[in-house]
C-alpha cells in the first residue's frame, strides 16, 4: 500500500498510507495481516493523530498558528505531535514521566519540542494535571489529550480502518488491536462495525491490566513490561466502549517478547511488544475461527503493529526476558 510515487511538499503527506503485510505463521485458510505504522515519518501509528487532531484543532479555532500544543505523552504520541506542530505552525510541549523511554524523548527534542520531566512516582496523572497547568498559564496553548480527545479515534476510523477495507476487498472478519488509549482500536471497531455488524472485535492488553474487567473477567491488577498498551485504571481511559468489544484478550510480557523476537528473527519484522501481543492474539483468534469457535462475515483478520522496536533497544528489549526493562 506504500506508494509515494510521486513527489510530497510536506512529511505530513506521508502519513498513513502504511503497508498490509500477512504473518506467516497464522493458519492458511485463516490469513492473518499486520498493518505497519513505522513506516509513518514519526515511525509510529501515533504520527495519525498528530496530524489529524491539530489540524482539526487547528480548522475549529481550538488553537491558532503560532500557538502552543501540550500534550502529556510517554513519548510515541508526542513524536507524532511533534512531526505534525513543526509543520502546522504550532509549538509543542511535552510533560514526560521519568522512567520512560530515554530515546522518545531525545526524538521528540530533535523535533523542536520543549520536553518537561514529571516524577515518575506521580505517573501519568502527574503529568496531565502539569499539562493542564501550564496550558492555563500561557495564551493560545491547547492540550489535546488523547486519552478523552474523540478525534483520537476519529482520526483512525477516517484513515486506518479505511485502508484497511480497500487493501483487503472489504473482505475482514476480525479486528485484533492493543488498547491503550483506545483510540486506534475504536476507530478501527466502528469503522468495521458499520460494514458488517457480525466482525469480531478484539481488544488486546498486557496480563495485569484492568481493560477485561470492563467485559466481566476476573482480572488481578499487576505491573506489566508491555509498553503502549493496557491501563491500570480504565475509568481514565475514556475514548473506550466496552460495547464495540467482543471479547479482550490478556498476553503475558514473557509471550509478547517470546513473539517480538520471533516475527523479527524468522519474518523480519522489527516491532515492540505490544506489537508481539497483538500477533500472538490475532493468531489465536485465527485459530479459533479455523476451528469453527468464532463465527465471521470473512476470514481475514487484522491487526496493529504501532511501532519499532528501535525505540526500546536501551531497555533490552531483545535481550533475556530478566534482563529486558520495560
Amino acid at each position: 500500500m506504500t506508494d509515494h510515487l510521486e513527489p510530497k511538499g510536506s512529511v505530513l503527506e506521508t502519513v498513513g498510507r502504511t503497508p498490509l503485510v500477512a504473518i506467516n505463521a497464522a493458519p492458511e485458510s485463516v490469513p492473518v495481516y499486520a498493518k505497519l505504522e513505522s513506516f509513518n515519518p514519526g515511525a509510529s501509528v501515533k504520527d495519525r493523530i498528530g496530524k489529524y487532531m491539530l489540524e482539526r484543532m487547528l480548522e475549529r479555532g481550538d488553537v491558532s498558528p503560532g500557538g502552543t500544543v501540550i500534550e502529556p505523552t510517554a513519548g510515541n504520541t508526542g513524536i507524532g505531535i511533534a512531526v505534525a506542530a513543526g509543520q502546522l505552525d504550532l509549538k509543542a510541549i511535552f510533560v514526560v514521566p521519568e522512567r520512560f523511554s530515554v530515546e522518545k524523548q531525545q526524538l521528540m527534542a530533535a523535533l523542536g519540542a520543549e520536553v518537561i520531566n514529571t516524577p515518575s512516582a506521580e505517573g501519568m496523572g502527574g503529568a496531565i494535571e502539569r499539562a493542564h497547568g501550564l496550558a492555563e498559564e500561557l495564551d493560545n496553548a491547547v492540550v489535546p489529550q488523547q486519552f478523552s480527545n474523540p478525534l483520537n479515534t476519529e482520526a483512525h476510523y477516517e484513515t486506518t480502518a479505511p485502508e484497511i477495507y480497500e487493501a483487503l476487498d472489504g473482505e475482514v472478519g476480525a479486528i485484533v488491536a492493543g488498547c491503550g488509549t483506545a483510540g486506534t482500536l475504536m476507530g478501527l471497531a466502528k469503522y468495521a462495525l458499520e460494514q458488517d455488524p457480525e466482525t469480531h472485535v478484539v481488544a488486546v492488553e498486557p496480563d495485569g491490566s484492568l481493560y477485561a474487567g470492563t467485559k466481566g473477567e476476573d482480572v488481578e491488577e499487576a505491573e506489566y513490561k508491555t509498553e503502549g498498551i493496557g491501563t491500570h485504571d480504565p475509568t481514565t481511559n475514556e475514548l473506550f466502549e466496552p460495547d464495540l468489544v467482543d471479547e479482550v484478550i490478556q498476553v503475558t510480557d514473557r509471550a509478547a517478547q517470546e513473539e517480538l523476537k520471533r516475527l523479527a528473527s524468522e519474518e523480519g519484522h522489527l516491532v515492540a511488544s505490544s506489537a508481539g501481543a497483538a500477533s500472538i492474539a490475532a493468531r489465536g483468534v485465527a485459530e479459533r475461527i479455523e476451528g469453527g469457535e468464532i463465527d465471521t462475515p470473512h476470514d481475514g483478520v487484522v491487526t496493529i503493529f504501532p511501532d519499532s522496536s528501535e525505540r526500546y533497544l536501551s531497555k533490552g528489549i531483545y535481550r533475556s526476558f530478566e534482563e529486558w526493562e520495560g
